[in-house]
């Protein structure tokens, strides 16, 4: 079970080791942490805004050898994902890394510094009508190096893959004060280590991401989302595993349910108006007489909404079964939220990736219905990632088991960042 730090930093860092980092980068980019700068609780002595790459390299040498904790931090929109920190002395943001820095268009690649914010990149790509296919949760906010560090998409995955098929090389800063490559600006790249791949979704626990570089898709400049009623969860499974059987080339597949509120599936389609037209026509007939709307144009980000309204009674958790078990695991759900006296929404996509907003004064109730959900999911291979708990809940281990990767997980991390200065805590195992 995770353990709750102290709501500082945990440690004493001399004034005069600050003064050290303030030298080697400036004293206006090193300024006191304030409330809006904690890590899940964690009230970090400083905040360190590196000019460059190579500034943010030079800030991890000078805080490994001073033994300060560092968490690195983009836009800040997952800070509270993860493990509460054991240390959080410096923050360190990405803020200033903020160019595009080569958009080879005939090539399909970009390549982007990590404090890019999403909106921004697929802004500037829009303009030669490409994207990079991930729709992230606040993407106004969210940057490229944090949701690479945290692994997070949404629908389009689906159709094109996660973050680990779109990125081709990366640029990430170690502890020892080294900028490693790997991969290239090329979508067939071979050569060298598989940093990229390793890079996202560690959170930050094995170096601080700089640079991304990406493959495109072309942008649609025509799409449908029309959404079907389903009577049960049984009825919105069949039609999500008919939809993943058929040869449609829908590029969102996602069911909703609440509490409160009948079942629905939405699907999206992407092209032109003939081959939307036809496909719409194939899914009416898998729907069975499942009456049909038009979806609203959010309805991509209902993720999104089962943060809102912020409610100190909810928690958010992440889940992951097989896409023949979403049927079954929604039902797992709502048994066990209602056994608990919970208000229940389930936001879950044709890959079998979902979320859980569940609500109750009842913290104990809450605790226990995350750890039975855990457990139901694990023993069918699934897994739940808890996002975000009431705070007064008994401290609850944000990912639960990795089983048999520990061991390896813990050797790569002592390759990395043998001193354990960056997010230690954070991640999976206590890493």
């Amino acid at each position: 079970m995770a353990q709750r730090a102290s709501s500082s930093g945990g440690t004493a860092v001399a004034e005069a080791v600050w003064d050290d980092l303030r030298a080697r980068i400036g004293a206006e980019r090193v300024r006191n942490g304030t409330p809006d700068d904690e890590v899940d609780g964690v009230l970090p002595s400083m905040v360190a805004e590196p000019a460059d790459e190579q500034e943010v390299a030079a800030t991890l040498h000078w805080a490994r050898d001073a033994g300060v904790a560092v968490c690195p931090r983009g836009g800040g929109s997952k800070c509270a994902w993860g493990n509460q920190p054991v240390r959080g002395d410096l923050v360190l943001s990405t803020a200033r890394l903020n160019r595009v820095i080569e958009h080879a268009w005939a090539d399909l690649t970009v390549v982007v510094e990590a404090g890019v914010t999403v909106k921004d990149l697929q802004s500037t790509l829009a303009k030669h009508g490409q994207q990079v296919a991930v729709d992230p949760l606040w993407p106004e906010r969210a940057t490229v190096g944090g949701v690479l560090s945290t692994n997070d998409s949404g629908a389009l995955r689906l159709r094109y893959g996660g973050l680990r098929d779109l990125i081709i090389g990366v640029t990430l800063a170690l502890s020892d004060g080294t900028l490693a490559r790997s991969g290239g600006k090329v979508v067939k790249n071979v050569a060298g280590y598989d940093l990229p791949k390793l890079a996202t979704g560690a959170l930050g626990t094995l170096g601080v991401i700089t640079q991304a570089a990406f493959r495109l898709y072309p942008m649609s400049h025509q799409s449908r989302s029309p959404s079907y009623r389903a009577s049960s969860f049984a009825d919105a499974g069949r039609l999500i595993l008919a939809a993943q059987a058929s040869t449609m080339a829908h590029t969102g597949l996602q069911a909703r349910f609440a509490y409160d509120a009948p079942g629905v599936v939405d699907i999206r389609f992407e092209g032109t108006g003939a081959g939307i037209e036809a496909q719409c026509i194939a899914v009416r007939q898998m729907a069975a007489g499942g009456a049909e709307s038009s979806a609203p144009d959010d309805v991509w980000s209902a993720r999104e909404t089962l943060w809102r309204p912020a409610s100190p009674a909810m928690a958010i958790a992440k889940f992951s079964v097989l896409p023949s078990k979403i049927a079954e695991a929604c039902e797992t759900i709502r048994a066990t939220a209602e056994k608990g006296g919970l208000q229940w929404r389930i936001v879950v996509q044709g890959t079998g990736l979902g979320w859980i907003r569940l609500e109750s004064q009842n913290h104990a109730a809450v605790y226990a219905a995350l750890v039975a959900l855990r457990g139901a999911f694990e023993r069918e291979a699934g897994s739940l990632f808890v996002a975000h708990h009431p705070a007064a809940m008994t401290p609850l281990d944000a990912w639960g088991s990795a089983g048999d990767a520990l061991d390896v997980m813990l050797r790569v991390k002592q390759q990395f960042d043998p001193r354990g200065i960056l997010n230690p805590g954070r991640f999976v195992g206590g890493i």
